[in-house]
């Protein structure tokens, strides 16, 4: 049997399965897959198969390599390289930031993951995708997110998520206080890493 056969019956057994969305985005307002939704059933449905996944990354490049373990015959997937700004983080965190979306992407690509739910909240003229944004803002939540932020890294992800809504609703009175509430959390979560 060819990699090829056995990628379409991994594909078509990947479709049959009942996948939860775990990653939200609260600026466009829907939920995708991360990679821990799927690739444990990859994992399995490959090992079943006799087929292997392997990614690698050049500078450029992010390569998902599908290899069948019998006869060594393999097919490619590959995508241009991004880049991440994360702000706080190292530049190794950044990499890694855009290693595990870059898998995330060829993993779906292969599998052919479909995510309708990402194209909903821009369907429509660029004006009414931001006026519907707009209206789905739910400040007090976006600020109660910075303040229940537990870790530096859920801080950011809460920080982020809140400036980038009030960025689209062009609102710089709530971007200041999402920063002025970033900053004493941040502080909070400064003195409790000191105090352990």
């Amino acid at each position: 049997m060819s990699v090829y056969k056995k990628l379409q019956e991994a594909r078509c057994e990947m479709q049959r399965k009942t996948l939860s969305k775990s990653g939200k985005n609260t600026f466009a307002g829907y939920s995708y897959f991360e990679l821990g939704d799927f690739l444990p059933a990859i994992n399995e449905l490959f090992l079943e198969k006799g087929l292997c996944g392997v990614v690698s990354f050049t500078a450029s490049l992010a390569t998902l390599k599908v290899v069948d373990v019998e006869d060594g015959s393999s097919i490619e997937f590959t995508s241009p390289m991004g880049s991440a700004a994360l702000k706080g983080c190292h530049e190794v965190q950044n990499v890694g930031a855009v290693e595990t979306y870059q898998r995330r992407y060829l993993y779906v690509t292969a599998l052919e993951i479909v995510e309708h739910d990402a194209l909903e909240p821009v369907t429509g003229s660029p004006q009414q995708a931001k006026d519907k944004a707009v209206q789905q803002y739910d400040w007090t939540g976006l600020m109660a997110d910075i303040a229940k932020a537990t870790t530096m890294a859920s801080l950011k992800v809460a920080f982020d998520d809140s400036v980038a809504a009030a960025k689209a609703a062009d609102n710089k009175a709530m971007a200041a206080r999402f920063t002025k509430a970033k900053d004493k959390r941040k502080a909070e979560l400064s003195n409790q890493e000191q105090a352990a």
